[in-house]
């Protein structure tokens, strides 16, 4: 594997295989004196998004929604559709066509990963979440049912790399133990170092408790340092659903006058893409929500089908 045809680990290697299928590629005392002279600015386009368990999310339709999750109808109001299949080439579609070298996506279904690496022509790495035991037969009802099985189904949060970037190390964190969650939901830090010839940057893709904020700041704080730690001073980019708000959470505020992991949407946002070490050149912000819908006919008429409930949030950064 070593050389210029090495392949990034794909999603779901586990960390104790990852140090015989990727050589260390971090920048080295070898590098030629034309690369360390080369200070050309490079950019770095970031985008993270919640991708709701692959299923989509109408505005304002409440009204069908038992009989749609119950039988398979396709249900509308005036404006949009809700419908209750697979919609794995939609989501992929509105991906593959986005700008970003890296991609940081949560409550992402595990049996999509492989597929969206290749329709994005990505590397990838993942890091499975919570409700994923009896997943053959999980995966084939939320193929048949998407809506039946919800959360249920099984998530995972999956980051996805562009070339040049090349994922050379990964792994995958805890950050909320069985004592402190209890019933509820496991979350996981899902940690990589990218690297484009001798530039390095790390990522850390989260997805927080949510509906407890104390919890969820915990789990920022203890994301954070982990996440710093792995760095080991090399930029880092920390994002994805924090299920925190910065107009009611004060660890933003932390984080940023501490280690100057900065970068929060909106003061009412949950969705969050924080750096430390990057210059910021188009700040984090949300799409309108027409970015991530798609034109389908219903009947003899044409409606808007809405992918999640999370908009994506997109970033660019500066990098030497």
């Amino acid at each position: 594997m070593d050389g210029p045809e090495a392949r990034a680990p794909r999603a779901f290697s586990p960390l104790r295989d990852l140090s015989a299928l990727v050589p260390d590629r971090r920048p080295s005392a070898d590098l030629s004196a034309s690369d360390q002279s080369d200070d050309t600015p490079a950019e770095l386009r970031v985008l993270s998004w919640n991708l709701f368990h692959g299923r989509d999310a109408p505005p304002d339709l409440t009204r069908g929604r038992i009989r749609s999750a119950l039988f398979r109808a396709t249900v509308h109001n005036e404006t949009h559709v809700q419908v209750n299949r697979s919609l794995f080439e939609e989501f992929a579609g509105v991906l593959a066509g986005a700008q970003w070298d890296i991609c940081l996506l949560q409550e992402c279904p595990p049996r999509w990963a492989d597929r969206l690496a290749d329709e994005c022509q990505a590397g990838a790495y993942g890091a499975r979440t919570s409700r994923n035991w009896l997943a053959p037969m999980r995966n084939a009802i939320a193929e048949f049912n998407p809506d039946l099985m919800g959360s249920w189904e099984g998530g995972s949060n999956l980051t996805l790399a562009r070339t040049p970037w090349q994922i050379v190390e990964a792994a995958s964190v805890l950050l909320n133990p069985l004592r402190e969650r209890r019933l509820r939901e496991r979350r996981r830090l899902a940690l990589t170092r990218l690297v484009d010839r001798y530039r390095e940057v790390c990522v850390g893709n989260l997805h927080l408790s949510a509906g407890t904020p104390k919890q969820a700041t915990r789990e920022a704080r203890r994301a954070a340092e982990i996440a710093l730690e792995f760095a080991r001073g090399a930029p880092l980019v920390l994002g994805g659903d924090f299920n925190l708000r910065p107009e009611l959470d004060a660890v933003f505020d932390e984080l940023c006058d501490g280690p100057a992991l900065c970068g929060t949407t909106s003061p009412d946002g949950i969705d969050h893409i924080l750096a430390c070490g990057l210059e910021p050149v188009d700040p984090p912000a949300p799409w309108a929500p027409q970015r991530r819908e798609l034109d389908v006919l219903t009947g003899l008429e044409h409606r808007r089908l809405r992918l999640s409930d999370h908009a994506p949030v997109e970033a660019r950064f500066r990098l030497r």
